[in-house]
């Protein structure tokens, strides 16, 4: 458990983090890094399709993918712990990323017509270099980076919704123009995600972040007893068993949904009303993660893990009971809730509940990871339950999983309300930062 144990943080004033140069500079590399996000995943079937790809190769595009960040993941969660507020590990996603337009155009492209398997084997590599890993340096550089100069992590995240709405809404234009062109926008994207990045302020003096017995730059030598004791944690093992029973199903359930909800559709395109809803669900989302850290600070991020799973529980049962497409509309919806909650609570519980020194490994290992395992089960076994008994049927044994889950992960969760991360914002730390800025 984190050692550093304190009353309950005050609630932060949001307007304070407005008047800083330092928050905008994060919720730019937010921004910038989701829109990368959303055109790559929005676009990226249609694209291989278009090529010539036939959907066994596509299959196995996301499958190297996910081995790979598998791979990866606990790999560049060490890492990050060890560096610190150093850029390295962030500065070669963001160079990965800065060769999209080039590697798909002279590289994945002409491949794909020499042998699409093998094509879809270093696609894969390539994506999973850029996003599936690289997430992962993203969201934890950035939340060390948010206590450090004193803000809340959830409102700069609130920018990576911001884009995957703008992202899904210009790439349709930018796809009827000319569909390559999605990628060297991914290119430009990442060229300003870079120069965000280079002009990101991080500690060069003692910060909070020090209580924590952190270096100046924010890095630590972790010891093998130091994983060892993260991973006998039962905080940590019921946190595990946690997303990968409802963080791992809320991608798996929302994967085919748009299938599902066109069959409900009588009148007009379903594939346009459908996304139509997505992009009004995201920028919700954004809206309600302005709301989402104060809700957690006074509820707490283990409760807050458990709306997460309440809400997900009501999507799946609400979906297999009521089928109107009204009702569809409204359980997709609820997504712009149920996202904040997760975001949120899942870097405070980790700060607060484990040695903040290894919160990239916490997250690496205790969410991506356990989520892409549970991804790799359920989204195969739901997928094979799709025909076998239907949606509907499946949708009912998927809440149970989600049920049964998340009874027992709470039953491991302590409560994390008596406990505060070093250098998370209260509204007195707030206004120091703001004085320094």
């Amino acid at each position: 458990m984190n050692a550093a144990a304190a009353p309950a943080p005050d609630q932060p004033r949001a307007w304070e983090s407005l008047k800083r140069g330092v928050f905008w500079n994060y919720g730019g590399l937010f921004f910038f890094y989701f829109a990368i996000w959303q055109l790559a995943f929005t676009f990226l079937p249609l694209w291989l399709a278009r090529e010539g790809m036939g959907p066994g190769a596509i299959g196995v595009v996301s499958t190297v993918s996910a081995v790979t960040a598998l791979v990866l993941q606990p790999i560049y969660g060490y890492l990050q712990d060890r560096i610190g507020f150093k850029k390295y590990l962030f500065s070669f996603v963001v160079v990965c990323a800065a060769f999209m337009g080039p590697f798909f155009v002279f590289v994945f492209q002409p491949l794909i017509g020499v042998n699409e398997y093998l094509a879809a084997v270093v696609g894969g590599i390539f994506l999973s270099l850029c996003l599936n890993s690289g997430v992962g340096v993203v969201e934890a550089f950035s939340e060390r980076a948010s206590r450090a100069n004193g803000y809340e992590y959830g409102h700069a995240r609130l920018f990576g919704s911001l884009a995957g709405g703008t992202a899904a809404l210009v790439g349709g234009f930018i796809w009827a123009a000319n569909p390559d062109s999605i990628w060297w926008a991914g290119s430009v994207s990442a060229i300003v995600l870079g120069t965000l990045l280079f002009l990101a302020r991080v500690p060069k003096t003692a910060t909070a972040v020090e209580a924590a017995g952190e270096s100046d730059t924010g890095g630590t030598k972790i010891t093998k007893a130091t994983i060892v004791g993260l991973l006998k944690d039962r905080n940590f093992l019921g946190f595990v068993i946690l997303m990968f029973g409802t963080a791992a199903l809320y991608d798996v359930f929302d994967q085919q949904f748009p299938n599902y909800f066109a069959t409900f559709v009588t009148t007009g395109d379903a594939e346009v009303l459908f996304s139509r809803v997505v992009a009004v669900q995201i920028f919700a989302e954004a809206a309600f993660m302005v709301a989402a850290p104060f809700i957690v600070n006074k509820i707490g991020a283990r409760k807050g893990l458990m709306v997460f799973a309440a809400i997900l529980l009501v999507r799946v049962l609400g979906s297999a009971f009521f089928t109107h497409e009204w009702l569809l509309i409204a359980w997709r919806l609820l997504a712009a809730i149920e996202m904040p909650f997760l975001l949120v609570s899942v870097m405070k519980y980790i700060t607060r509940m484990f040695d903040v020194r290894i919160s990239a490994t916490a997250y690496m290992l205790g969410f991506n990871f356990a989520k892409q395992i549970g991804i790799a089960i359920f989204a195969s076994v739901f997928g094979a339950s799709y025909e076998a008994i239907g949606f509907a049927h499946s949708y009912l044994i998927m809440a149970g999983v989600i049920l049964a889950v998340t009874l027992v992960a709470r039953f491991f969760m302590s409560d994390d309300r008596t406990h505060l991360a070093p250098g998370e914002p209260t509204a007195s730390t707030l206004d120091q930062a703001a004085t320094r800025a």
